[in-house]
């Protein structure tokens, strides 16, 4: 069966802010109803997340408010890789000239010669936060957290909010949520553990 997660991702938030914006970002779940502001063991993958609140049900569909969440939310402070989970990234496209490069094959191959670029970038950038990649199509390079992943399976960022188990989020609960980040865009990434 395995887990699911949907994570929001605040693609603005720099290193320095990510801790203050987070603290912001939980107390105004806290003050919804969302989330709990205790932190027990409800999450995987980090010993503490905040439990579902009361008013958990604000943040999906009505059709949904009957599927009640079974864990909580781990908040991610600092340079991460949010990603899909299982599975692999079948394809990437450059922002620049709108290409797409298969990294998969029909068979679910991964195409080394096309991998290996963003697998090297992902692995400077999670070191040092910076990493460009040439386009195979237009030869341009483009930084890392740019390119825009098949199904949203990367995201490059300083913080994250992962909600294990819970129901699909409404896109005005992800509206509000990126109001409570002082207007940044977000990303979401679900994924299956």
């Amino acid at each position: 069966m395995g887990d699911y997660f949907q994570t929001i991702v605040d693609l603005d938030a720099g290193a320095d802010e990510a801790a203050r914006l987070a603290d912001r970002a939980v107390a105004w779940l806290v003050t919804e109803g969302i989330v709990l502001a205790e932190r027990t063991g409800c999450v995987l993958g980090v010993p503490l997340g905040h439990p579902p609140g009361p008013d958990w049900h604000r943040a999906v569909a009505d059709d949904d408010a009957e599927w009640k969440p079974t864990d909580g939310l781990a908040v991610a402070v600092g340079r991460t890789v949010f990603d899909g989970g299982q599975g692999e990234a079948e394809a990437v496209t450059c922002p620049r000239c709108a290409a797409t490069t298969p990294l998969v094959t029909d068979h679910w191959d991964t195409i080394d010669a096309a991998w290996e670029p963003f697998r090297d970038a992902i692995e400077t950038w999670q070191e040092t936060g910076q990493a460009e990649v040439a386009c195979p199509a237009c030869a341009e390079s483009v930084l890392l957290p740019e390119w825009s992943w098949a199904d949203d399976y990367f995201t490059f960022a300083h913080l994250g909010f992962t909600f294990w188990n819970w129901p699909e989020f409404t896109p005005e609960f992800q509206a509000r949520f990126s109001g409570a980040l002082g207007g940044h865009r977000t990303g979401l990434v679900w994924g299956k553990l």
